[in-house]
Parts: structure tokens; C-alpha cells; sequence
């Protein structure tokens, strides 16, 4: 399948593109930042430099790459965990927005599913609305939300030790993303199970 990959150069799309690549599919990985063109390109995937915000500029880009699938990574999230609360309206912008257009984009192009990141806990205020705009807009498009746990493991913001449920190590999430190819609409939920307690 032809899989175009928004928000490719992330912490999950560095890893789900190889993924992708070598379970034979042909890969778009999207990035706004054009230095990370070359990483995508050797991880398999061919480069999209574009901007979520750009609607006629990305729907031209899904348009020509013309996928079976669009899977959704887009977060505008700062590289230090520290400056997190400055960004949570970048974030909400990009749930909502760069949502909409994403969607847009490929229902233009003809893609037959579509599959987008959310998240598996309750965010208060603002932030819990846009997750919820995100949703109802995926879900009202026959879409997938794969809400997944706080991320956890090698250049996530939980290297040293895992976070609090709901949780997910970062290479496991991405394949559970490529295992949710091909699922049905709806919505699901992408954390570690919790270890069953010992036998007595």
C-alpha cells in the first residue's frame, strides 16, 4: 500500500516509517523541517517537506503521492520536556487545524483509511477539548484514533523510567500503529497492559 505518514520525523515516525518500509509498503514521510528531509529518506520513506498549516500546499503533496492510507503523527511538541506548557496552544492549534486540513488532503486524494494520534488520558481545559475536536473530526470521517499512552523509552520524555499509567514503550506503540492497518473505524486504545499479578 502507499502510505503517506504526517508528522514523520516525530518520535513515533522515526520509528513506525521503517516499520512501514519493511513490511513492503511505499512510504511519504511528511516533515515542516526541511533539515530533516535527508533522515527520512534514509529511513526509507520518500521526503515531504510541507507545512499542516498550508492546506492547499498539503493537499497538493497527498494529492501527488496518492495513498491507500494517511496516518496522522502531527504534534507540535518542544524537544524539552520543561517548556511543555508553553506549547500547549501550538499543540491544540495543530489537533484542530492541522487536523482538519489533513483530512481534507486525503479525502481529495482518494485514501481509503486514515488514522490519527490522540492520546489515552484526560487533558484538562483547552488541551482536552482539541483532543476531542480531533477525534469526533477523525471519527466523522470513518477514521481511526489510536489513543496511546504517554510514550516512554530512548528519546521520548521518559528515558530514565516509565511514566504513570496509561503508558506505552515508543517502539511497541509504533507497531502497534502498523498492526491497526487496515482496522475497522473507531477508536483504539494503544497502551501497555498492566503485568498480571502473581499467582498465589
Amino acid at each position: 500500500m502507499r502510505i503517506f505518514v504526517a508528522g514523520a520525523s516525530g518520535v513515533i515516525g522515526v520509528r513506525l516509517v521503517p516499520l512501514l518500509v519493511a513490511a513492503g509498503h511505499v512510504v511519504a514521510g511528511m516533515t515542516r523541517t526541511p533539515g530533516k528531509a535527508g533522515l527520512l529518506e534514509r529511513l526509507g520513506a520518500e521526503p515531504v517537506v510541507c507545512d499542516a498549516f498550508d492546506a492547499p500546499a498539503l493537499a497538493g503533496a497527498v494529492r501527488r503521492f496518492r495513498p491507500g492510507a494517511v496516518i496522522h503523527q502531527l504534534t507540535d511538541l518542544p524537544d524539552d520536556r520543561a517548556r511543555l506548557a508553553g506549547h500547549a496552544a501550538a499543540n491544540s492549534r495543530i489537533r484542530r487545524e492541522g487536523t482538519r486540513n489533513l483530512l481534507a488532503a486525503a479525502r481529495e486524494a482518494g485514501a481509503g483509511s486514515f488514522l490519527a494520534q490522540s492520546v489515552a488520558w484526560e487533558l484538562p481545559g483547552e488541551g482536552g477539548q482539541a483532543v476531542a475536536d480531533l477525534e469526533r473530526m477523525v471519527l466523522d470521517a470513518g477514521g481511526v484514533v489510536l489513543r496511546y499512552g504517554a510514550f516512554y523509552g530512548p528519546g521520548t520524555y521518559h528515558e530514565a523510567e516509565p511514566p504513570p499509567e496509561p503508558r506505552i514503550q515508543i517502539d511497541e506503540a509504533a507497531r502497534r500503529t502498523l498492526a491497526a492497518l487496515g482496522a475497522p473505524p473507531g477508536v483504539i486504545i494503544t497502551v501497555t497492559e498492566a503485568p498480571s499479578p502473581p499467582a498465589a
